[in-house]
């Protein structure tokens, strides 16, 4: 047809099938991200043992009670979700098994180590989880690998590690073929901590620098909302959020950090006023839910005020964020377009295919 466009288009962009099809799968019909994290075993422990100590329980949650709790998550934040981010010890397995993520809704699976090794000057090694790997979720039908890599420009040690770890990964992803999205977290190191000047003043450049650095080692980039909404102007976090969106050569989303939802609706709103693609957000969806009386009362939470909170950000997002393609200079119409040349099949892997019009004989 006169009108078909090369896939060459989008291998340009390493969107080969598997990864293309991973990216049809967790976004939205209009091609953008509505995605919400339920992987964050170290925070959820730590609210339960909370919950706990005020029944005068002092211990440490159970696997189960774990699994409850990112279960009965999945199933009420996916209502309104374009994809939903598990891990891979007490979500992934679990999730699937009892039906609680929609067949509609795309799954992404944590890759790395919670607790990650540190340097002399407390800045995090990232690792692997012991045991899993980008292997294993792509065998188990994952829509997307997600690597959480924290990453300081300005401390050598700890970033050449953590490029190192970001390079492994996603070579691995291109040799899979699935799908990879990567988060960093800017962090305080040398004494530092997070309420430290030093690090409250450098932590927008921080995350518009890793954004330079290592967004095109990625297909979906997660990044931290550049900036302090009641401390910084709103004409200076526009700025940043622009700055971010020219340095992130993938699209990107806005995580949440875990601050109070308002905060985030209104973080929310900038970024995608300023080119991102979406949000992954997490505890600023559901972080009361632990505080809730019982199992019942937590469901009842969950179902409501996470869910509606949920919403209300696809809603935004649906509506102003920047469709994936569109980053990429191209329209639905021409994604319609694209088709693969005879003999893909030969290529595909890494092979070199035949002459374009070889006759291969009934079944080519």
């Amino acid at each position: 047809m006169s009108h078909a466009r090369s896939v060459s288009r989008l291998l340009a962009l390493d969107l080969t099938p598997g990864k293309l099809r991973g990216l049809q799968r967790i976004c939205n019909a209009n091609g953008t991200l509505t995605m919400v994290a339920t992987d964050q075993n170290n925070s959820m422990i730590r609210m339960i043992k909370d919950s706990l100590k005020k029944k005068g329980e002092n211990r440490e949650p159970t696997y189960s009670e774990l699994v409850e709790a990112k279960v009965d998550l999945a199933d009420a934040l996916s209502q309104h979700a374009s994809a939903v981010l598990v891990d891979g010890y007490y979500g992934a397995w679990n999730t699937i098994a009892s039906f609680h993520l929609p067949a509609n809704v795309g799954m992404l699976v944590r890759v790395e180590k919670s607790a990650a090794r540190e340097s002399s000057v407390g800045a995090p090694l990232g690792e692997i989880e012991p045991g899993w790997g980008v292997d294993k979720i792509k065998r188990m039908g994952a829509d997307a690998v997600k690597l959480l890599a924290q990453f300081e420009p300005t401390e050598p040690e700890s970033a050449e590690h953590q490029f190192a770890l970001i390079e492994q990964v996603y070579e691995e992803c291109q040799r899979h073929d699935i799908l990879m999205l990567l988060e960093t977290i800017a962090f305080p190191f040398g004494g530092e901590n997070k309420d430290s000047k030093s690090f409250l003043d450098r932590k927008a450049e921080t995350v518009i620098e890793s954004a330079r650095y290592l967004s095109r080692y990625c297909d979906i980039y997660k990044a931290e909302f550049p900036g302090w909404l009641g401390k910084n102007s709103d004409s200076t976090l526009m700025d940043n959020l622009r700055a971010l969106d020219a340095a992130s050569e993938r699209p990107w989303v806005l995580l949440s950090a875990g601050v109070d939802f308002p905060k985030y609706k209104n973080q929310v709103e900038m970024a995608v006023a300023c080119g991102a693609s979406g949000v992954l957000g997490g505890r600023a969806f559901w972080k009361e839910y632990f505080l809730q009386d019982g199992p019942e009362a937590r469901s009842r939470f969950a179902r409501g005020e996470c869910t509606d909170r949920v919403r209300q950000i696809d809603e935004i997002v649906k509506a102003k964020a920047k469709p994936w393609f569109v980053r990429y200079g191209m329209s639905q119409e021409q994604l319609h377009a694209m088709r693969a040349a005879a003999g893909w099949h030969f290529r595909y892997g890494g092979g070199i295919g035949p002459m374009a019009g070889t006759v291969q004989g009934e079944g080519y």
